[in-house]
């Protein structure tokens, strides 16, 4: 089908720098990703390195990006925590990352060495994604195997499957189905950092193709967002200063709980937990942030009926 013209995802890439960033510096022995890292560039990893090294830069662009990622971070380790710990209990032989990003836990998670993992997103980001990992292989190579063709390293999951996919106009178990999903078989959905992207009928009209080959036993990991008015004043400012946040990717969709639990309660999945990122932080030990993200961020796992 006709794809939209856009490119990779820059939010991807702050998410990815936010985890490399908190990488054996957070909620240590509960977060790790160290393959974070390996995905981003040499300019990309610039801000990294200083929230890392707590010395934020001079000048307003530069502090700019290095806020960016430190807010990140710290948003996104209670949340990338709370999907590895629901991974790890509920791995089932098929995993479908929707909306995939530079997402690294096909690379990282032991407990995925059983599990065929399909990685969704749209084409521009997948190409994007796909060249970084090649390029990760090659900086680990030795001289003696420079010659070799570029290929993507070897992931801890039995086999990583990329799919690409526009939620907006492709039909997503077309394109499982080409990918060799089995819809008769358990699956394990993940559905992280995408679902305010997309509009409330993009959004039912994935919940309603993932439900359609949701198997007894299937698992639906979904993160979303609920309404905030500080949080939508934060995003504002953001964009009018040009922050990496929210440049070119607004939120289109947020839900409340009830919102969220009632689409999928209409597609057969019933919620068996909902929780806000705070808590979820709160629960990690250590100082919380006051991010109004955290407050507004959720993370709801719902089982197939």
């Amino acid at each position: 089908m006709k794809q939209r013209a856009r490119g990779a995802s820059r939010t991807a890439v702050l998410v990815c720098q936010g985890r490399a960033a908190a990488d054996g510096r957070v909620a240590t022995g509960r977060f790790a990703d160290p393959v974070a890292t390996q995905l981003l560039r040499a300019a990309e990893r610039v801000s990294v390195d200083q929230v890392r090294a707590s010395t934020p830069p001079q000048g307003w662009q530069a502090r700019t990006a290095y806020e960016s990622v430190r807010a990140c971070a710290e948003v996104v380790v209670p949340r990338t925590v709370a999907i590895d710990e629901v991974l790890r209990a509920r791995t089932t032989g098929q995993l479908v990352i929707l909306g995939a990003g530079l997402d690294t836990r096909a690379w990282r998670l032991a407990e995925l060495a059983q599990t065929d993992v399909w990685e969704v997103d749209h084409p521009a980001s997948q190409r994007d994604k796909r060249a970084r990992l090649a390029e990760a292989a090659h900086a680990t190579r030795g001289p003696e195997e420079d010659s070799r063709p570029s290929a993507e390293p070897p992931a801890v999951a039995r086999s990583v499957r990329f799919t690409p996919v526009d939620f907006a106009v492709d039909d997503l178990g077309a394109a499982l189905d080409a990918a060799g999903h089995d819809p008769a078989a358990p699956t394990t959905w993940l559905w992280e950092g995408v679902v305010p992207y997309l509009t409330r009928d993009e959004v039912r009209a994935t919940v309603a193709a993932l439900a359609a080959r949701s198997a007894p036993g299937s698992v639906l990991v979904v993160n979303y967002q609920a309404p905030s008015a500080r949080a939508a004043v934060g995003r504002l400012l953001a964009r009018v200063l040009g922050s990496s946040i929210t440049s070119g990717e607004p939120w289109r969709s947020l839900w409340r709980p009830e919102q969220m639990a009632a689409v999928l309660a209409e597609h057969g999945l019933r919620v068996v937990s909902d929780d806000t990122l705070l808590s979820l932080a709160q629960q990690l030990g250590g100082p919380v942030p006051g991010r109004t993200s955290l407050k507004s961020g959720r993370v709801a796992v719902a089982e197939s009926r």
